[in-house]
């Protein structure tokens, strides 16, 4: 009876697995040296897979529930062994039990900054972290490209060897998809929604896995291009340049002597002032002393400004003032590369 004991000891009657963490993906039944009997059970519980593996070769695998083993219900692995006239014997073979539960806020983020060509900026360097939610959908594929021959393959693990290459296909899904820069940056959840089809192909053919939900928490762009969206941002309040250069004026004249802007609403009041005395009935030049006759004074011609002096004038840069005579806004005379504005057309601008 103790040799048939020894004997009952060697070989594997039940082979099941429970799980007592909430973190491990994968896990080999423990053997210890012996052998699967002929009949023996097999218990898979939900979520879970139990893949047989014969000398590196991927065997049966089995879903929820609980099997006799026999040559019936694992052809694959009666083929490998080449069984001829069935199940006998005990045999050798590791199981697997893979989890197929949904893991859910698992982080991602980049490392290094994540190049990206964009329409408005051109390459732009690129941060980003979130979360998201996963599965195993192969476990065949995840066993030989992820977990390998781990004995106990946790959720650790998986982020240190998934993080890198997450972010590789989030880059490629990311150049995919197109998404100008400043979308990126101010729609994190319609981005996730946008990359998760395109996400999905890739981690699927190449590790068995499927993501349930990509969350993009948080994008940030270089202060280069933080600065050129805040100037856009502005560009885009700021609207009509004559607009502007009224509104200014009119903070300039509130404001008092005070600034740029004050000191372009006197300029532009004087001006107005002048236009006015030139425009009255015999102009300053008829003035003269009474009685005293002279010859008539030649005509005064317009003062010529450059594109400089005019944004002095109205406190604005001269690209505002370029921009405002290519738009034709402001009239000018352009001489060669140079552009040449009369008092006259400045006073236009500022009263139209």
């Amino acid at each position: 009876m103790a040799i048939l004991d020894f004997i009952k000891k060697q070989f594997i009657d039940i082979i099941e697995w429970t799980d007592d963490s909430r973190d491990t993906l994968s896990y080999r039944f423990p053997d210890e040296d012996k052998e699967i009997k002929n009949g023996a059970q097999l218990i898979v519980r939900e979520s879970q897979v139990a893949q047989f593996v014969y000398l590196g070769q991927f065997g049966d695998s089995f879903g929820p529930g609980k099997y006799t083993l026999t040559t019936d219900n694992i052809p694959i692995l009666t083929d490998l062994k080449g069984w001829k006239y069935g199940l006998e014997s005990p045999f050798k073979a590791d199981v697997y039990y893979v989890v197929t539960r949904l893991f859910t806020g698992n982080k991602w983020g980049t490392a290094n900054p994540v190049m990206m060509r964009d329409a408005d900026f051109g390459v732009v360097r690129l941060r980003a972290y979130g979360t998201y939610d996963f599965r195993i959908v192969d476990p065949k594929r995840f066993l030989k490209e992820v977990a390998g021959t781990d004995d106990h393959f946790r959720l650790d693990e998986f982020a240190d060897a998934m993080r890198s290459r997450i972010v590789s296909v989030f880059s490629d899904a990311l150049a995919a998809a197109k998404i100008p820069a400043l979308d990126v940056a101010s729609r994190y959840t319609e981005l996730g929604d946008a990359l998760l089809p395109l996400i999905n192909p890739a981690i699927g053919a190449k590790y068995g896995l499927e993501m349930t939900t990509f969350i993009v928490e948080n994008v940030s762009v270089p202060p280069e291009v933080e600065q050129a969206i805040d100037k856009r941002s502005s560009m885009a309040a700021v609207g009509n340049l004559n607009d502007y250069v009224k509104f200014q004026m009119a903070q300039g004249l509130e404001k008092g002597g005070g600034g740029p802007g004050g000191m372009a609403a006197e300029m532009a009041v004087g001006m107005a002032m002048a236009q006015q005395m030139l425009q009255q009935t015999g102009g300053i030049t008829a003035q003269s002393t009474p009685g005293v006759s002279g010859p008539a004074s030649p005509a005064v011609p317009p003062m010529l400004y450059t594109p400089a002096q005019v944004a002095q004038m109205l406190g604005v840069s001269e690209a505002d003032v370029v921009a405002s005579l290519d738009s034709g806004d402001l009239k000018g005379k352009k001489i060669g590369t140079q552009w040449r504005v009369t008092r006259g057309a400045v006073d236009a601008f500022l009263n139209g």
